[in-house]
């Protein structure tokens, strides 16, 4: 079994060719006074049925800049169905190998992203945590350039951008031109920014203040944590457009559509948590408006650019996509009623 498990981590046995940061910055190797901000980090990851997503994802993991003493890739396994728990029990063997600090943990009590990243947070030796998931891909610089704000003593949030893996799918080019994920878009929240903790990091400090993610919240829990943050305390918030880590979006209409019934959801339990009002539901009048307009006049119209070179197939289905995922997450958040447990926060 362990020999199978190794093949199919196979092609991230082998370490990259180079992880040292003055490689990538020789100039800051040569000036102490430009030498990055270099604090130990713990990187959290949850995991829930990840057996596609790990070699990829620990590839990533494996190529990044940040010196590799420094750093720790705490993995917690949420109750995966797969293999998931013994590629992670191999990859910590082959890391170690690499010398680099990779640990399997568990969560199998609470199914949900929240508490495992929780269990990851108690696990985690390092005043900086930082956060992505397993369909993500992060860049070889993400992690040093997403903990260079810690640098300022007042910053104790830090967000990265979240960009679309390359994708062939009609609906994963569609998630790449609405860039779904963004971070852009949830900084200017009227009611306080907030990001997706695919890619965010925060001080050990913070956590003990405000507490960590709520464990029974599945849908929202980033945003809480945000807000909680910001609300609660006098920490800053720094982004940073240039720390990047890709996104492996939905292929399949089922999948977008579960994707954004999440959304729906999420928005119903923090107007329950916050009394605040999210993006509102559209009225079926609304529907028959913009189907209608898109039948009648974008098709036609893009129909006749796609003909001329001017525009992709991808555009000619950005409307009824778009309605589709509207209807979607109206229908989460109808549906949706925030358990009494989720109001609980977890706590170090």
């Amino acid at each position: 079994m362990l020999e199978k498990i190794k093949r199919t981590l196979g092609k991230i046995e082998d370490p990259a060719p180079s992880r040292n940061y003055t490689d990538f910055y020789p100039a800051q190797a040569d000036d102490p006074a430009q030498k990055p901000f270099l604090p130990k980090v713990s990187v959290v990851v949850p995991v829930y049925n990840g057996e596609a997503d790990l070699p990829d994802l620990l590839r990533c993991l494996y190529a990044q800049t940040y010196p590799g003493e420094l750093v720790e890739y705490l993995l917690v396994d949420n109750a995966s169905q797969d293999n998931t728990a013994n590629l992670l029990k191999a990859a910590a063997q082959d890391a170690q190998a690499q010398g680099i600090s990779l640990y399997p943990l568990s969560e199998h009590q609470i199914q949900g992203p929240s508490a495992a990243r929780n269990a990851g947070i108690r696990a985690a030796t390092a005043e900086i945590i930082a956060f992505t998931d397993a369909d993500c891909r992060p860049l070889p610089d993400w992690l040093i350039k997403l903990v260079q704000p810690f640098a300022d003593l007042e910053v104790g949030l830090v967000l990265g951008e979240i960009e679309a893996l390359p994708g062939k799918s009609l609906l994963e080019k569609y998630a790449a031109r609405k860039k779904i994920l963004n971070q852009q878009k949830t900084l200017v929240h009227p009611f306080a920014p907030f990001g997706a903790s695919a890619n965010l990091a925060t001080r050990r400090q913070v956590l003990e203040q405000v507490g960590l993610f709520r464990p029974y919240l599945t849908d929202g829990e980033d945003a809480d944590l945000c807000w909680r943050i910001l609300k609660q305390t006098p920490w800053q918030l720094a982004y940073l457009e240039d720390a990047i880590v890709r996104h492996r979006h939905r292929s399949t209409l089922q999948g977008l559509q579960s994707q954004y019934r999440r959304y729906g959801r999420s928005h119903q339990y923090l107007h329950e948590l916050y009394d605040i009002e999210l993006d509102p539901a559209l009225k079926p009048y609304q529907y028959v408006y913009l189907l209608s307009r898109w039948l009648f006049k974008e098709l036609p119209i893009n129909c006749v650019k796609m003909i001329r070179g001017q525009v992709s197939l991808t555009e000619l289905f950005v409307q009824p996509i778009y309605l589709l995922t509207l209807r979607a997450r109206d229908s989460g958040r109808r549906s949706a009623k925030l358990p009494n447990q989720a109001r609980q926060i977890g706590w170090l």
